[in-house]
């Protein structure tokens, strides 16, 4: 029997009619309790890295939509961007447009609400991340300057579109701080889905906002790379160094945000390994379910053996059967986990409140099953269950033929 090529067939057959045999009442109630602990501890681990993936995404893409990719800040008030450079810089694989934008901050309120701390974001019409038309952002007929307004902003203002705000800024002159006022019309609004942009920034020619810092005459206005692959931005950034130093100090997304990131992805492995021991808790119910099947079938065990079956397929027979539990739960698991975590973002389920978003920096937690992900727990479920299965099915192994046909 030993010679037999079927010997391995053999195994999984034997394996799997063990699985599906209903003899026992306690050996199919510990089954049971052994493939939906597995499948909660994996459901439980799709969910989680799916959370994190998708938070850590989200940012991700929400800060390179707010801000730039690439963004290049001028060193010392004199620094200037001549024309060749600017064309080098175009000429750079990846770079679809450079737009100039100035900063400044100020307060701004209305008649039906108080002042609130701004930003001032000053950008060329039309360019940039946020774009805004040269109507929205320009001066119309009536001489006021329009603005485009965070959406979470318009609301705390209770503004909308038409009203006239009165923004108090401070910029310096001479060296000194000094208030500067300006009424602007509101012209629209616009939604990052990231709290701290939507709920402070005010969108303004960047003209208006150099003439408020007091910094008109002086090119200090940051140059804000839009590319076309925000994975690209360390490659940008090292070719636009090149050309710029050293006038211009360039950085891109992943260095201004490191820590943070950095954090976000030691979450995401802690998270894993704590989540990861529901997983090892349910191989024991695995490895009880065999331990018991052992003792059932201890006929068939020393049947097996007396016609020949060698100890390492008698081994592998019931390596396949806890390997069958444990896989059937894992998928379970995915497919239960995969379903709920489309669910809770297809139809925004979990949502903040503007306060809690400010915190978070997300109105809504997006979940997003990535394949390395599913791999990463598929592998560590059928290892640990492997694992924890090997012992019993070593033990059975090493059963004694004649004792296993004796067994009452």
């Amino acid at each position: 029997m030993s010679g037999l090529p079927l010997s391995g067939s053999l195994s999984r057959t034997v394996a799997w009619r063990f699985l599906r045999g209903h003899r026992s009442r306690l050996l199919d109630g510990t089954a049971r309790a052994a493939l939906l602990a597995t499948a909660l501890g994996v459901t439980a681990m799709v969910i989680a890295m799916a959370l994190m993936t998708g938070y850590r995404e989200d940012l991700q893409g929400k800060l390179v939509r707010g801000n730039a990719a690439v963004i290049a800040y001028p060193v010392g008030s004199d620094a200037a961007l001549p024309a060749a450079k600017q064309k080098a810089l175009e000429r750079i694989p990846g770079v679809l447009r450079i737009g100039r934008v100035a900063y400044g901050q100020g307060s701004l309120g209305g008649e039906k609400s108080p002042g609130l701390e701004v930003v001032l974001r000053g950008i060329d019409p039309a360019g940039g991340q946020l774009a805004a038309t040269r109507e929205q952002i320009g001066t119309g007929p009536d001489g006021l300057a329009g603005t485009v307004l965070g959406a979470d902003l318009a609301a705390r203002l209770k503004a909308k579109r038409g009203d006239v705000l009165r923004l108090v800024a401070l910029g310096f002159e001479n060296g000194r701080p000094r208030f500067r006022y300006q009424s602007l019309r509101v012209t629209g609004t616009f939604a990052t889905g990231f709290a701290e942009f939507d709920r402070t920034w005010v969108l303004l020619d960047r003209r208006a906002v150099e003439r408020l810092m007091g910094s008109r005459d002086t090119p200090t206005d940051l140059l804000e790379f839009t590319v076309a692959d925000s994975a690209e931005a360390p490659r940008i950034a090292a070719a636009a160094t090149a050309i710029l130093e050293p006038d211009f100090i360039v950085t891109d997304w992943r260095q201004l945000n490191r820590e943070l990131f950095t954090a976000l992805e030691l979450q995401q492995i802690a998270l894993f390994i704590v989540l990861g021991l529901i997983v090892l808790v349910s191989t024991f119910n695995v490895a009880s379910t065999l331990v018991v099947l052992v003792r059932e079938r201890m006929r068939d065990i020393g049947l097996l053996g007396a016609l020949g079956l060698p100890p390492d397929r008698l081994r592998l027979i019931f390596l396949l059967y806890g390997g069958f539990l444990g896989g059937l739960g894992t998928l379970l698991g995915v497919a239960f986990g995969s379903a709920v975590c489309w669910i809770l973002t297809t139809f925004h389920l979990i949502r903040f409140d503007s306060d809690v978003a400010a915190i978070y920096f997300i109105d809504s937690v997006p979940f997003r099953v990535e394949l390395p992900d599913l791999l990463a727990i598929v592998g560590s479920a059928l290892v640990v269950t492997f694992l924890a299965c090997y012992r019993p099915a070593w033990k059975a192994s090493r059963i004694d033929p004649s004792s296993a046909l004796r067994y009452e």
